[in-house]
């Protein structure tokens, strides 16, 4: 059980650690040129980042190191499970969207449940970006952040990768499906 202070125990701290370093070092095409030991330096030190990386991985997201960005000094990570996070599928895509459904309601909203992980959904751009280090969402799809002037017009845009392709598509944003869900991204 997690702390109320955005805080893991000392034990899930370290399993988690452990988790993310056997990944780091089985998928090592995701991360070329990066070290662990400054990664996992970066993450003791960040104790919130650790709390939302460990909510990415009991969803069933898989985060993983995918880049470093120099101009910030930050690792980034992204959600990495094949499919979309199986605890995070069903949501439409935000609040304003789950307040307008009179009835049928999902559970949740992917982007309050991202915000309640501590992390953003991914862009269009980093959704094309992960696709370059695997294939994902062959058989499910992922909300990705949405433009405003699209927003405001009542739509929401996801994506997903069919025919060695990656597809962006529109929905309501209102909508929601058992296949699709949102993929994360934590800077640290």
């Amino acid at each position: 059980m997690k702390s109320n202070k955005k805080e893991l125990l000392p034990e899930q701290r370290e399993e988690l650690l452990k988790t993310l370093k056997e990944r780091f070092q089985k998928n090592m095409s995701r991360h070329e040129g990066i070290d662990w030991t400054k990664v996992q330096t970066k993450l003791e030190a960040n104790t919130e980042k650790l709390w939302s990386l460990d909510d990415m991985e009991v969803t069933g997201g898989e985060p993983d190191v995918v880049g470093y960005d120099k101009k910030s000094d930050e690792y980034i990570f992204y959600d990495c499970s094949i499919e979309s996070p199986k605890g995070r599928r069903s949501y439409c895509y935000d609040r304003a969207a789950l307040d307008s459904r009179k009835e049928h309601k999902p559970a949740n909203s992917a982007m309050d449940a991202a915000a309640a992980m501590g992390v953003e959904l991914l862009t269009e751009e980093e959704y094309r970006e992960l696709q370059k280090l695997g294939k994902f969402d062959m058989k499910t799809s992922s909300w990705v952040k949405t433009p405003d002037n699209i927003r405001k017009l009542g739509g929401a845009i996801f994506c997903d990768y069919r025919y060695g392709t990656v597809f962006m598509y529109h929905n309501g944003a209102e909508s929601y499906y058992a296949a699709r869900g949102f993929r994360g991204v934590l800077r640290v």
